[in-house]
């Protein structure tokens, strides 16, 4: 009997698919796939490859974006309770304060504080905001400090000079020329062609006055002549008006007023080791504004 020794026929092998089979026996018996250290960085390149995946999807959490509807959101809100446009400085603020917000619940969201609450956002910020300040304390300070920062809060305390006053409200043109011929008609109690409106505005305070129209209208105003028509200059133009009478302001006492100072001056405190707390809190996001620099 003649000894017969099998070989395989490649020619019935598909084209290319020894070959391939024969790389990957051989690459799946390389030493270095043995290494548990090549499995570990392995894996890293795997999960890292998922997290992007993920953060593309969700967005990065240690990432912070002003939207722009919400920038529109807070200016809208300003221009509604100031009447008038937020200044640069204005919305910086507002939007710093939209991102303590924002930081807050995040921190409030890893913190499971947003379980088994319907109404999320706002509640999370809250309890966000009383844990962080739970954990805080305030400086001390004695009566001399208490004194010296009453001092420089001065402002506060003391009672403002109020106004009486009325405002002709003219109609159609607010020409200089027109407004000074209408003050003269007023004065002189002769006939006018021009249409106007009369408002009468009662106790009016100056910090008031400065924030409706400005500082340069309170401190014009203070001069002004009782029962005497004049044009005064304002933020949004000038006004005729008649200063029918002034209270004078009254320079509060600290004794007076301790108590109160005490407690403002802890508020003020609290504001501010709270707003380092959230500082703090914030250098872990990367924090930029859409379309807006913060």
């Amino acid at each position: 009997m003649t000894d017969v020794t099998l070989t395989p026929d490649h020619s019935q092998t598909p084209s290319g698919t020894s070959g391939i089979g024969s790389r990957f026996n051989s690459w799946r018996q390389h030493p270095l796939l043995r290494e548990p250290l090549v499995h570990f960085v392995f894996l890293g390149l795997l999960i890292f490859a998922a997290d992007q995946v993920v953060l593309a999807i969700r967005g990065n959490p240690q990432e912070i974006i002003v939207p722009v509807a919400s920038q529109k959101e807070a200016k809208d809100a300003f221009v509604a309770g100031m009447k008038r446009e937020p200044t640069p400085a204005d919305m910086k603020i507002l939007m710093n304060r939209w991102v303590d917000n924002e930081v807050l619940y995040r921190e409030g969201i890893s913190l499971g504080l947003d379980k088994g609450d319907t109404s999320i956002r706002e509640r999370v910020i809250f309890k966000a905001l009383t844990i962080t300040q739970s954990g805080l304390s305030l400086p001390k300070i004695n009566e001399a400090g208490l004194r010296a920062w009453f001092v420089t809060k001065q402002g506060r305390y003391d009672q403002p000079a109020r106004f009486d006053f009325q405002e002709a409200m003219v109609l159609g043109d607010r020409s200089a020329e027109r407004m000074a011929a209408f003050v003269k008609a007023l004065n002189s109690q002769s006939l006018s062609d021009v249409e106007s409106s009369l408002s009468l505005f009662k106790d009016r305070p100056r910090p008031n006055l400065v924030q409706s129209y400005g500082e340069p209208f309170a401190a014009a105003l203070e001069k002004q002549t009782p029962g005497v028509w004049a044009a005064v200059d304002s933020r949004e133009g000038v006004r005729v008006i008649n200063l029918t009478a002034i209270a004078a302001g009254q320079t509060s006492n600290f004794d007076a007023v301790k108590k109160r100072v005490f407690q403002d001056w802890k508020d003020d405190a609290t504001g501010q080791v709270t707003q380092q707390a959230l500082q703090g809190m914030a250098r872990k996001y990367h924090i930029r504004g859409d379309g807006f620099a913060l």
